[in-house]
């Protein structure tokens, strides 16, 4: 049975509100960017794994969907999936739920670059990394990909 790697709690501050009265769609990011950074620590390639190998990862494409509104004061979980990786890249989808209901509310698909800080630049991952990763991807990718993963943005008949 897949599970995420991770789930994560925000509580929405009032200064998060927009001018409609809910969760401004900055903040989804936010929290998403939130849930990302403890992603990366379960994983071993977070803070910690910058400073000692000099390397890190860059988000380079996200798709953001929002479903529900959510207003100020409500509890979210964000559950965490690891979807793949190569020697490059790191692919990963985050959900957003109201914590109370339990419905969901937002979810986010991102695609992640291993870099070579030293050089700013796209790198492999290190043998003994990607192969924790292939390891995680084992034991975490779900059998079938969560609602919304690998959408595209598109008219119909387009």
């Amino acid at each position: 049975m897949s599970r995420p790697v991770i789930e994560t709690e925000a509580v929405v501050r009032p200064e998060w509100i927009d001018s409609n009265g809910h969760l401004n769609l900055a903040y989804y990011v936010v929290v998403f960017d939130q849930a990302t950074d403890a992603f990366y620590a379960k994983l071993d390639i977070g803070d910690a794994y910058r400073e000692a190998s000099g390397n890190s990862c860059f988000t380079a494409e996200t798709h953001t969907l929002y479903e529900r509104e959510v207003h100020e004061g409500d509890r979210l979980l964000v559950k965490s999936w690891l979807l793949g990786c190569d020697s490059k890249r790191l692919h990963y989808f985050h959900e957003m739920f109201h914590a109370d209901s339990g419905e969901r509310s937002s979810a986010q698909e991102l695609m992640a670059l291993h870099i070579d800080m030293g050089i700013r630049r796209v790198a492999p991952f290190p043998p003994d990394v990607l192969a924790s990763l292939q390891q995680a991807v084992a034991a975490y990718a779900p059998a079938e990909l969560p609602k919304g993963a690998g959408r595209r943005i598109a008219l119909p008949g387009r």
